[in-house]
């Protein structure tokens, strides 16, 4: 099966960008729509699940999130994620975000999978990664990052209760994450 784009232009720039174009795809029946789609053009993503070790917990963030309070959900208990700057390897980002974020040193994070976070809207690929620090990793206070007005609160959940957390928790790399976790850390 075969698709192809035309006319591809942005309509709309600013912190992200909104891409509108002529779409032509061959259908399951042997058929082809022609079709104008959109694009939330949002840059791709990296996220980790954090593990400390001595204290048996998963680290977390806790951040505003404007347009979540559409649903009344300003705060929200988040994994440490981030946006990939141009030419930035994933790994080299979440070090980075991590630091940034929580204050923690990171070194050997493993990548669990890359996802689409909405495909039928946005470009955007989750580089969702597992790492185990220690509190010796600490090394920064983390809190954000204030030149991108951020206020990050770090909070430690204990591993045993992650379960009964997960119908609490509202964003999706999240909860994959957690899933995974009692997939194949708790499981196994």
């Amino acid at each position: 099966m075969e698709y192809n784009i035309e006319n591809e232009k942005v309509v709309f720039n600013d912190h992200y960008k909104m891409i509108k174009a002529s779409v032509t795809y061959d259908t399951f029946s042997g058929n082809r729509i022609r079709t104008k789609r959109l694009a939330f053009e949002r840059g791709d993503s990296v996220a980790v699940l954090l593990f400390e070790k001595e204290t048996g917990t998963i680290l977390f963030t806790n951040q505003f999130r404007y347009p979540t309070c559409k649903n009344n959900d300003g705060w929200l208990l988040e994994i440490p994620a981030g946006s990939l700057e141009k030419d930035e390897i994933p790994e080299e980002c979440i070090r980075r975000e991590v630091l940034e974020e929580l204050g923690y040193r990171l070194t050997s994070p493993n990548l669990i999978n890359t996802f689409y976070t909405s495909p039928g809207a946005s470009t955007e690929r989750i580089f969702l990664f597992y790492a185990e620090v220690s509190e010796n990793d600490q090394i920064e206070k983390g809190g954000g990052n204030s030149e991108e007005d951020e206020d990050i609160q770090l909070v430690k959940i204990p591993t045993s209760e992650i379960a009964s957390k997960i119908p609490e928790m509202k964003d999706a790399k999240t909860i994959l994450a957690l899933q995974w976790y009692l997939l194949h850390k708790v499981s196994s």
